[in-house]
């Protein structure tokens, strides 16, 4: 317990999923969190929930594609709290409208970057004067296994979030020596309250013939590798893409057709 000590940390899109997942553990692991999201009310709950629990959080608002806001989040926090430990870039819009290469318009192209890297490279360049003041920082970006190969539709976000994964070592590369270390966490199939409903059991019965373990994901999942990328455990840990999926990009594609057939090869 108490792995993330006194430490300052930025969750972004912790008003729901994933990120009020993240928020919660760094909270029981002694951080105080900084809960940001365009919903106010939803950021309220998280803070409430987290206080009830016993941790120690803050709502404040952030939305991606306003700058003015981001630059307001870091410089806001670090005039409170005096330094920012952790910055852990989890928003993104994951329902905006993607598809086919020749079905993508510009501004739909252009609204998905905004969204899923501008955003990113955006808070993690307004959060870097303040790690460097530190002489410290974790910076945690979430990517996505969409990153991992082509997709069938979902063209702009995997490009988006494939880029994510170069920022990733781009930012681990040139603020390494500064003690400044950056990670990448991509997601598998994690089943959250919000999105359980919503996920076709179909597409849940593919995902699990392929997860190498007998469950879906849960936000906790993601939740603990940020709190060993957040601490100071994995110190000589950076530049890293780990999937956190359950083992699915482990393996040929061909595995769950040669199980269902109950062979093990051709």
């Amino acid at each position: 317990m108490y792995r993330l000590k006194d430490k300052v940390a930025i969750v972004t899109g912790s008003t729901s999923g994933i990120g009020i997942g993240i928020a919660r553990l760094f909270a029981a692991e002694g951080a105080h969190v900084i809960v940001c999201g365009r919903r106010k009310e939803k950021g309220q709950e998280v803070v409430d929930r987290i206080t009830a629990e016993g941790g120690k959080a803050t709502y404040h608002y952030m939305d991606l594609t306003d700058l003015s806001s981001i630059e307001s989040l870091m410089s806001d926090t670090a005039e409170q709290f005096g330094k920012i430990d952790v910055l852990v870039n989890n928003a993104a819009n994951v329902s905006l409208p993607d598809g086919r290469v020749d079905e993508l318009t510009l501004e739909m192209w252009d609204n998905i970057f905004s969204s899923d890297i501008r955003g990113t490279f955006y808070a993690i360049k307004c959060a870097l004067p303040y790690m460097q003041k530190n002489n410290k920082g974790s910076i945690i970006n979430i990517g996505s296994m969409a990153s991992c190969g082509g997709d069938l539709g979902s063209t702009a976000y995997a490009c988006a979030k494939a880029g994510v994964d170069m920022l990733t070592s781009s930012v681990a590369l040139q603020y390494g020596k500064q003690n400044i270390r950056c990670n990448c966490v991509r997601p598998g199939l994690i089943v959250t309250p919000e999105n359980e409903a919503k996920v076709p059991q179909l597409l849940k019965d593919i995902f699990l013939s392929n997860i190498e373990v007998n469950r879906y994901g849960c936000p906790e999942d993601i939740g603990n590798m940020c709190v060993f990328f957040a601490s100071d455990e994995s110190e000589f840990v950076t530049g890293q893409i780990i999937n956190v999926d359950g083992g699915m990009n482990s393996h040929a594609p061909t595995v769950a057709q040669f199980l269902s057939m109950g062979s093990r090869t051709w």
